[in-house]
């Protein structure tokens, strides 16, 4: 029975008879999962049965977008998410070539057959080698990454480094970062006008990103007050003030001449944290590895170390909507390195994701926990090597991308134009969409890219090394994140959407700022120990990361000496903007 028939019949069933005499007859049929608890004995609880089997069922037909609510921004009509028919077909040409994608489907599979066919290859002399196997259960198998080698430099050279830069308090290390980026003008939305006001915005900032209220930090901060924080609280959730400066600091860092070994800045990872939460919040979910009540953080993690974007995401919920908005969200700046690959693991992949991600510009990699889910993917014509057969599936439809090519050029060039964004096209032609031929296009065009993929990841192993390593940075970072937030959101915190993502935004920006303090310092003590006569390699510096937090005192109490800095900062001793160089 369809949801919006069920919901009709319920409101008619209550509005009639109320709650307690609804015979079981006169309950419709819901379906062979709810109509033994619909059908009980007990009228009251086949009733409640009833309830929940068309609530649940509306909420799965409003997240496939089968039924909308025309004043609703997250539940409007799928048609209404997307370009008009009428502009699509004025504008479909220039939509295209923004895209940067081929207008038909033949152009793009003719690239894909061939980069198919040489992973195939490539794929088949990795098995016969033994770097992959397959075993008796028809699984590819791997070994495990051998270990780089290791003299002990690397770990030795951490320790020189940081032992050189020595200790330092939070309010110190966020003066000199401000100093450097002026993060603090866009948090204020000006150039602060007293020390009062810049320090009153920095204990915004904490009271935000840490587990701390308005409150705790006032006792932190000698001369300030909770009334003046809250305010301050206020005014950075809104306008986009957060983001604006998490991209100054994390545009900065990426400057670093150091920052430069450890990538091109075009390669990205993605991935959750979890932050325990009271269970009243309206998106807390059990976190269950922890079996606590948790929010999410989702962050987009450069390979340059900084965090490129952060978005709050409900738990236990798919990501790929979250991997590719950020992505997107990061590309849609003309003047910046675009990211070209993003590393996931398995909540952040779905086969439409990549179809998706593909033709937005970019590739979705994911690290697939699951044997199973490490099958090569091809149409039947498709030829395939004999070694290859017992890990083949014949599951592609050429013919079901090619009817909704033009429908998934419209989806995704709405997402680049901006009206719409990524998690809400993943959330309604998603896996929540099944049957939709959107996203049958969009899913048998990501097994195509899944299998160009995979054939990479198994057969390359410096290209499975690089999605290792990208994805165990973030692992750094959310140790350090967890530094920052040691404790859980407070209940009375996050109830409003506009305050989780403060709280999102805020934990990023001083995590944010703890990295590129850390590259700085590491870079000039490298260039002072270079100019002593010591033999530094770059291979060293490689596999040293940024998101040591050891050394820095995140609690107690905190005087930011904003008079050091009053030049850069404040604007009744700056006329024109300094530049500043952390010391």
């Amino acid at each position: 029975m369809p949801a919006i028939e069920q919901w009709q019949a319920w409101t008619a069933l209550r509005a009639r008879v109320g709650r307690e005499g609804v015979g079981r007859d006169e309950i419709p049929d819901v379906g062979a999962a709810w109509q033994s608890l619909v059908q009980q004995s007990d009228r009251k609880a086949g009733w409640r049965a009833f309830e929940a089997s068309t609530m649940l069922a509306l909420r799965r037909s409003l997240r496939r977008g089968s039924v909308w609510i025309d004043h609703s921004l997250s539940f409007q009509g799928r048609e209404q998410l997307l370009i008009p028919p009428q502009q699509w077909a004025l504008q479909q040409r220039e939509h295209v070539e923004l895209l940067g994608v081929p207008g038909s489907f033949d152009a793009l599979l003719m690239s894909l057959v061939a980069a198919i066919h040489a992973g195939m290859q490539a794929l088949v002399q990795a098995l016969r080698v033994g770097k992959v196997e397959i075993g008796a259960d028809r699984m590819l198998h791997l070994p495990a990454l051998a270990a780089l080698p290791d003299d002990g430099e690397p770990v030795r050279m951490r320790e020189a480094i940081y032992q050189r830069i020595g200790d330092v308090q939070l309010p110190d290390l966020i003066l000199e970062v401000d100093a450097a980026t002026n993060f603090s003008d866009a948090l204020l939305g000006h150039r602060a006008a007293s020390s009062q006001e810049l320090i009153a915005v920095y204990g915004a900032l904490l009271a935000h990103g840490m587990d701390l209220d308005a409150r705790g930090v006032a006792h932190m901060i000698p001369g300030l007050d909770a009334a003046q924080i809250l305010v301050a609280m206020r005014a950075i959730e809104g306008s986009g003030r957060l983001r604006r400066a998490n991209e100054r600091v994390a545009e900065f860092q990426s400057r670093i001449p150091l920052a430069a070994l450890w990538g091109d800045g075009d390669k990205a990872s993605s991935d959750m944290l979890a932050l325990d939460a009271s269970r009243h919040l309206w998106n807390a979910r059990v976190d269950p590895r922890r079996r606590t009540y948790a929010a999410g953080i989702y962050t987009h993690l450069r390979d340059r170390w900084g965090i490129v974007y952060d978005q709050p995401i409900v738990l236990n919920e798919r990501q790929a909507g979250a991997a590719i908005e950020g992505v997107e969200q990061h590309n849609r700046v003309e003047d910046r390195i675009r990211l070209s690959l993003v590393a996931c693991d398995t909540h952040g992949w779905t086969d439409a994701a990549m179809g998706v991600a593909k033709l937005l510009g970019f590739d979705l990699c994911p690290r697939l926990r699951d044997l199973a889910e490490r099958k090569l993917f091809l149409p039947r014509p498709y030829l395939i090597p004999e070694e290859l057969d017992a890990v083949t599936e014949r599951r592609v439809s050429l013919k079901a991308i090619e009817r909704g090519w033009p429908e998934l050029l419209r989806l995704a060039a709405s997402i680049r134009s901006g009206r719409v964004s990524a998690a809400q096209v993943m959330q309604r032609f998603g896996s929540a969409a099944r049957g939709d031929p959107v996203h049958r296009a969009a899913e048998h065009l990501g097994r195509l890219l899944r299998t160009v993929f995979l054939c990479d990841y198994l057969a390359v192993a410096d290209f499975r090394r690089e999605i290792h390593t990208l994805l165990s940075r973030g692992e750094s970072v959310h140790q350090l994140q967890r530094a920052v937030y040691s404790g859980p959101i407070a209940p009375e915190r996050g109830r409003r959407p506009d305050e989780l993502r403060a709280i999102s935004g805020a934990h990023s920006l001083i995590s944010n700022v703890v990295i590129a303090w850390n590259i700085q310092r590491m870079n000039d003590v490298v260039l002072a120990l270079r100019g002593s006569g010591m033999r530094i390699e770059d291979d060293w510096l490689r596999r040293i990361g940024p998101a040591h937090f050891r050394h820095i005192n995140f609690r107690g109490t905190m005087r930011f000496g904003v008079e050091k800095f009053s030049e850069s900062l404040l604007r009744e001793n700056s006329g024109e903007a300094a530049s500043f160089k952390l010391r």
